[in-house]
């Protein structure tokens, strides 16, 4: 069993790879607002933010990984992607919020890891 903490890094890890691979480019990784709000990766693609929020699970016994990002989750999300926007001026930019969901299946070999990337899997009400 691998730690809580190792799995996630190695899913944010996982997940940058995989969005490179499809093209995104990569502006900035664990982006930090105030405590408690931080966005996992933020990309680009096609002229688009994107702010990725990644959750890494070994199996479903507590929901699928993008059912752990709840409302308040969403909320702190959507206050660091403001910042972000307005820190790096970007305000005229689409933008979106992805979920990108890594089953590691008790596998520690990234090889054998599954995802689903949602893309505009919520918005800012």
């Amino acid at each position: 069993m691998i730690n809580k903490k190792i799995l996630g890094n190695a899913g944010e890890d996982f997940a940058a790879v995989c969005l490179q691979s499809k093209n995104y480019k990569i502006l900035a990784r664990n982006f930090r607002f105030g405590r408690n709000a931080e966005i996992d990766i933020i990309a680009e693609i096609n002229g688009t933010i994107i702010f990725v929020e990644v959750k890494t699970r070994n199996n479903k016994r507590y929901g699928t990984p993008a059912e752990g990002v709840t409302f308040r989750k969403q909320q702190k999300i959507i206050k660091a992607a403001t910042k972000f926007l307005q820190m790096n001026n970007l305000f005229d930019r689409a933008c979106r919020f992805d979920i990108f969901e890594v089953f590691a299946n008790n596998n520690q070999d990234t090889s054998s890891w599954k995802y689903n990337h949602i893309e505009n899997a919520f918005e800012v009400v």
